[in-house]
């Protein structure tokens, strides 16, 4: 494998499934189904990963579900395994995305003696009723004590999420959500908009959202305000101090090679797109011995393919897309490109500064229709799903 990867793990259980929720998860936490999860994963591990190889990680992302639910002990051994078989940088980011009503002392003495350095937390809002409305099983107060005991366990990286355009929310009443969590002084923030899928239980409420420019107005008026606040923004919905922008996440958006593991877990290698099948019961009985194919939809992606792929992600940071760097990954121009960006100049939803082409915040909030328009009028419109 390449000198340095990152490592995605999907963990699929939760205490209870948000309403909103369309990522592969199981609600309901049975021990006896999540020690033979653990076995398959440290088995997929083991194939994924053989002995006698030289495999580098500068990342490791533990996400769901809610890994937090599987349990301390659980995860000290996933990872334990993991470091068997993947030399993990010393400086490396290892992170667990918890939910605060599964953190307690016991879990985050085990995360921190297995070398885990960085805790994403999904709060979502401040007000009680709007988490019920999601579907979260926690309060706000409950939020609050769990990062105080992330602090105490000297965790001193957190991330925390938000979501914005909840049905029937105010613009009121998100601002007071940021400001309650800005008071949480979390090191990263990723604040999401949400988007109701017609699967999910929340789908009967998409007429509640605000409208449009109410959101385009909530989103306009956090950025600014956590610009104040000391926060970076550099992707569209992801902010964070100096020095702590999520190194796995960027891993995404820049084409950096990843391996998945688990349900549902993507991956990227070697100019491929793969995943593990999102069926669980397929999955244990694959590694159980039972017969069966876990990984699905290998893609063989064209040259032209990747080029549109690459403008397509970085358009979505706030680096933007170099155009000195395009040529060199690419041999290729970036011009077509810059012909097709250069109109959103003079509206104020691009800028330039002589290499790069980036999308201002009012840029993002019309994102998919910039990026769908430049990739189109390049040939390259096969490559974005909006």
């Amino acid at each position: 494998m390449q000198d340095s990867i990152g490592i995605y793990i999907h963990i699929p259980f939760c205490r209870s499934k948000c309403k909103y929720c369309d990522f592969y998860s199981r609600a309901g936490c049975d021990g006896s189904q999540m020690d033979r999860y653990l076995a398959a994963l440290e088995k997929q591990i083991a194939e994924t990963f053989p002995a006698g190889g030289k495999y580098f990680a500068d990342t490791v992302y533990v996400g769901g579900g809610t890994p937090s639910a599987f349990g301390g002990k659980r995860l000290a051994a996933l990872l334990k395994t993991l470091k068997k078989h993947v030399q993990i940088a010393k400086n490396g980011e290892v992170t667990v995305e918890v939910n605060p009503e599964s953190v307690d002392k016991p879990l985050l003495r085990a995360l921190r003696g297995a070398g885990v350095n960085r805790i994403s937390m999904g709060v979502q809002s401040s007000d009680d009723a709007e988490l019920k409305l999601l579907g979260r099983i926690h309060t706000f107060a409950k939020a609050q004590e769990a990062v105080a005991l992330i602090r105490a366990a000297g965790f001193a990286n957190l991330s925390l999420d938000l979501m914005y355009g909840l049905p029937e929310q105010t613009a009121e009443r998100w601002q007071k959500s940021v400001e309650d969590v800005l008071a949480l002084a979390p090191e990263h923030l990723s604040c999401y908009g949400l988007r109701l899928e017609e699967d999910t239980p929340l789908w009967a409420r998409r007429g509640d959202q605000p409208d449009d420019d109410t959101q385009a107005d909530m989103y306009l008026w956090m950025v600014e305000r956590l610009r104040a606040a000391g926060y970076e923004q550099y992707e569209i919905s992801n902010f964070a101090r100096s020095g702590f922008r999520a190194r796995h996440n960027s891993k995404y958006w820049d084409l950096s090679p990843y391996i998945g593991l688990g349900c549902g877990a993507h991956s990227f290698y070697e100019g491929r797109r793969f995943k593990v099948v999102s069926d669980l019961e397929a999955y244990l009985a694959a590694y159980e011995g039972r017969g069966g194919e876990v990984m699905e939809d290998a893609d063989d992606c064209s040259y032209i393919d990747r080029v549109g792929e690459y403008v397509m992600l970085g358009l979505r940071t706030c680096d933007g897309v170099s155009e000195l760097a395009f040529d060199r990954r690419f041999r290729r121009d970036f011009k077509p490109y810059a012909d097709r960006l250069r109109p959103y100049l003079a509206s104020g939803h691009a800028a330039y500064d002589g290499d790069r082409w980036r999308l201002t915040p009012k840029g993002f909030l019309v994102s998919n229709v910039i990026i769908g328009a430049v990739l189109d009028g390049c040939g390259e419109e096969e490559v974005f799903h909006g």
